[in-house]
């Protein structure tokens, strides 16, 4: 008999195995701030970032550093989402000279 506990380790298991295949080496990730948030800080963001990833572990654990300083830290895999960015795409600027319109 399958017990409630076994399939919660199951689970768990599968939903870092599915985290942990998003996040790869060399991505940018937002770190959640889980600190306690009062009334005061209701509208700031929870997120903090960007964070580059060092090391995917396969349990879930995830080596990130800060690139303004340097420092690198292990954080639960749980506590990061993708950071995605807006490129922006040079386009050829092409000139094109109209003349004015000769009406008879």
């Amino acid at each position: 008999m399958i017990t409630l506990g076994f399939l919660n380790t199951e689970l768990s298991s599968f939903m870092i195995n599915l985290l942990v295949g998003k996040i790869v080496s060399g991505q940018k990730v937002m770190l959640y701030n889980s600190r306690l948030h009062l009334f005061l800080d209701k509208f700031k963001t929870k997120w903090s970032g960007p964070y580059v990833v060092q090391n995917v572990s396969p349990h879930g654990a995830i080596e990130i550093s800060d690139p303004k300083n340097g420092n690198t830290f292990k954080v639960n895999g749980q506590r990061l989402k993708p950071f995605f960015t807006m490129e922006t795409e040079s386009h050829n600027i092409h000139e094109l000279s109209l003349f004015e319109p000769v009406y008879m």
